[in-house]
């Protein structure tokens, strides 16, 4: 069988009040329908998942392909649907991404241009999938990684050759900065199209949520500290926060207090009630620092 040009690669895990929507838009594609596939791995969701997977079966109108596996963590799920692609590129993005229609030709548009380099999509973040902002990318959506699987494309070849994602990482966070430093590593290039568009889902957070928020900032504080251990380098140590200066001023702002003082500036309240931007500040400053204090935690492990 011949290879197809593109693969659109995707995991999922407990999403299926989005899942339904983002499917649709990878079907919804200008890109010819038999020139490229939608890979899904459905890494153990206990919600409505299943149901969506096969109400979006009914409506595809490329290859789509499912893979169920038992919950096993984002580099092992990445890995599965790697395993299932066929493309020339494949295309990485998140349950919670939404492609606009040109997404597909404009990747492999910039890979014709650059044919052995990752390709950096542009990213919008949006509260509703159901209001998106313009298709327009501009400065205030820039990200500095180099390899982030919200919206980054390369050749299904290079990725074998250089190495699938670590699967030592089991917790939330890094994996995909992990094998781009591989890639860098190998020379591979990097480019960025700003028509690449997908809209990233960041619905404006609610009392409820900041439990989830603090243990995935424990979590990626964890997967911090294995990504330093990997790849000890200044480059790592920046991106961590593990350099002496960031570690040392948060280090002095939680010896005076910050935390209890951030938890008693967002209080408490009904867990779907909205924050305010006071809280919300506070709320993203809690994470901050919680990352920080299991950082240093997880260094002495």
């Amino acid at each position: 069988m011949q290879p197809l040009r593109a693969t659109i690669q995707l995991c999922t895990y407990n999403r299926a009040h989005l899942l339904g929507r983002v499917l649709d838009a990878c079907f919804e594609q200008t890109f010819p329908s038999d020139a490229y596939e939608v890979v899904l791995v459905d890494d153990g969701s206990v919600d409505d998942t299943p149901r969506v997977i096969e109400a979006a079966r009914k409506r595809a109108t490329c290859t789509f392909t499912v893979v169920t596996q038992s919950n096993a963590g984002l580099a092992r799920a990445r890995n599965t649907g790697i395993a299932r692609a066929r493309g020339e590129r494949i295309i990485f993005i998140d349950d919670d991404v939404l492609p606009i229609p040109a997404f597909v030709a404009a990747h492999l548009t910039s890979h014709r241009r650059a044919p052995d380099a990752i390709v950096r999509g542009a990213v919008i973040n949006t509260q509703s999938f159901e209001r998106l902002p313009a298709p327009t990318w501009t400065i205030a959506n820039y990200s500095g990684n180099f390899f982030w699987t919200s919206n980054v494309s390369l050749p299904l070849e290079t990725l074998r050759r250089v190495g699938n994602f670590s699967e030592a990482f089991h917790e939330y966070g890094w994996e995909d900065i992990e094998l781009g430093l591989r890639l860098r590593a190998a020379g591979v290039r990097a480019v960025f199209d700003r028509y690449a568009v997908a809209f990233h889902y960041k619905p404006r957070a609610r009392s409820g949520d900041i439990a989830g928020m603090l243990r995935r900032a424990r979590a990626q504080a964890r997967t911090a500290v294995q990504l330093r251990r990997m790849h000890p380098t200044w480059r790592v140590r920046l991106a961590t926060g593990e350099d002496p200066l960031q570690f040392a001023f948060h280090r002095v702002l939680r010896g005076l207090g910050t935390m209890h003082r951030l938890e008693q500036r967002i209080g408490t309240a009904e867990p779907e009630r909205v924050l305010d931007g006071r809280q919300l500040r506070a709320a993203r400053a809690l994470e901050r620092e919680t990352y920080f204090e299991e950082l240093a935690q997880a260094r002495t492990r």
